[in-house]
């Protein structure tokens, strides 16, 4: 896990107060062979809509990391992921909720995407090319810019 919490848009007032509980979230990277990683929308009605970021969700009572991400990704956008790689930990405090974003790395897959849910899709490199980009997603791009010896910004500020 990165030093501290992320906080996004810290003006804005946090809902349920300091002792609102932690979402645990698991969250897909998934990466082709020559290097492009998925970014999907956040679909209508839901909260930083439009805003793009790494698919994935909210944990259920007694799932694994790795169990959430297998079936939010096969609700999600219609694929079935092969091996899960553990990558990197991240504490977002957003207006709306606690987040413990649990990134993982997935390499294989079997199906074509479907966003089931109206969302986007893109394959992106460094710099990615949509925007607005979800908080929570940017330390993501930084992780990959540093395993990539990329310099320079990694995505558009909308």
């Amino acid at each position: 896990m990165s030093k501290g919490i992320l906080v996004a848009d810290a003006a804005c007032p946090r809902e349920g107060g300091a002792d609102r509980q932690v979402v645990e979230v698991a969250v897909g990277v998934l990466i082709r062979p020559g290097g492009d990683f998925l970014l999907t929308s956040r679909p209508r009605g839901k909260v930083y809509e439009g805003y793009w970021e790494f698919p994935g969700g909210k944990l259920e009572p007694d799932e694994s990391v790795e169990q959430a991400l297998r079936r939010e990704l096969q609700e999600e956008i219609g694929i079935v992921i092969g091996p899960v790689e553990p990558w990197k930990v991240e504490l977002v405090d957003y207006p709306h909720a606690l987040v413990r974003l649990n990134f993982c790395k997935v390499q294989s897959w079997r199906g074509e995407l479907l966003m089931r849910e109206g969302q986007a899709f893109s394959w992106e490199n460094l710099p990615v090319s949509v925007a607005p980009v979800l908080p929570g997603t940017i330390p993501v791009l930084d992780w990959l810019a540093q395993e990539r010896s990329f310099c320079g910004a990694t995505y558009k500020v909308a």
